[in-house]
Formats: C-alpha cells, structure tokens, sequence
C-alpha cells in the first residue's frame, strides 16, 4: 500500500495571521475544556491570553509550569498563547458591566471569557412574561429551555473564536466551535482590548 506524502504547508498555512487563528483556536478549546472540567453552574470566568514565547521571555520560570508538549509547541510558534486565569474580578451586577469594567495592559495580546446561559428555541420568548422575575421563572421551567456554556476569545485587534457546549450534549466531541457563533459576547470582550 502506497501513501502520498504530506503536502508541504501553503503559505497561507504559516502566515501569521493563520497561525494567530489557529493559536486562539487551540487557546479557546483549552480554555472550554478546562471549564468543563468544573463542571456546571459555575460563576462567569475571565482569561488573559498572552503570546507564550513573550511570557517566556518575561518570565522564564513559566517554562517550569507548563507541559513539555506545551513548551514544545510555544517554541515552535511565535503565536502560540497561554491563558491565565484572572482572579479577584471586580464586582459586578452582570456580565456587561463586568466586561464593560475591564481592561488589559499592552502584554495582554487577547482576552477570553466563559459564561453559562439559558436559551430557548426560536419564537419561545415570545411566550415569556413581561415582569423580568416572572419571566426568569418561566425561561428556568420552560421544557424547550437549553443551559448553554459559552467561551468566547478574541486577539487584540484580530480574530475571533467562540466555543458552545449544552448540557444536553455534554461531551468534548460535541461542542460547537467557530469564530462568530456569539456576535454580541465576541463584540463585548473586544471593546475590554481597545
């Protein structure tokens, strides 16, 4: 049995704007299955994405806490990203005055989010309550209602890449991924990077 050989990489491949994709690619998928992890219910969570080999640079005791292949493959690609987890968030009524309160220093070279939610199919809210608590009550008893976790990343002045997980589908092979799935929670986490 004969097998072609693998075909050399296009120049659109390596460009940096292909790897940077690729990188955020890779940083939401880690950033979701770490969440996951946690499993559900959890509070909203905040992630820094800074260029690894630049985190590297700064502090090269950060080459102790990562996994060989990790460090590998940051050596590798200048785009490669690590995520850090922020803590102590500021107080906050919801998520849009939560994000519309951050900012990031010029290292952070992207930010990324996870944030669970309720949804229901198409033309369902037309049925809710007008009353805002009568209408939580009925969207959490709504037989059609889906719990939805959402990571959302985007690169300062770049790409986007959004990842949705339902709990009905809980599985690392299930979770929908693209770069607009979220317009309005992707438009959010970039204005925390202007």
């Amino acid at each position: 049995m004969s097998t072609s050989p693998t075909p050399p990489p296009s120049a659109d491949d390596t460009a940096p704007e292909a790897r940077a994709r690729r990188a955020l690619a890779d940083a939401v998928r880690e950033v979701e299955h770490h969440v996951a992890a946690a499993g559900w219910d959890a509070p909203v969570r905040v992630f820094a994405l800074v260029r690894t080999q630049e985190a590297l640079a700064a502090e090269p005791g950060l080459a102790d806490q990562l996994a060989p292949e990790v460090l590998a493959a940051a050596l590798a690609d200048d785009q490669h990203l690590t995520s850090v987890e922020q803590e102590g968030l500021p107080d906050a009524d919801d998520l849009e005055a939560l994000l519309g309160g951050l900012t990031w220093p010029p290292t952070v070279h992207g930010a990324a989010v996870t944030v669970e939610r309720v949804v229901l199919p198409p033309g369902a809210e037309d049925d809710l309550p007008s009353d805002p608590e009568a209408a939580v009550a009925a969207l959490l008893a709504h037989p059609q209602r889906q719990d939805v976790r959402l990571a959302v990343a985007v690169l300062r002045g770049g790409p986007s890449w959004c990842a949705v997980r339902t709990r009905a589908h809980d599985s690392d092979d299930a979770v929908g991924l693209g770069p607009d799935l979220v317009p309005g929670l992707v438009e959010a986490v970039r204005a925390t990077l202007e």
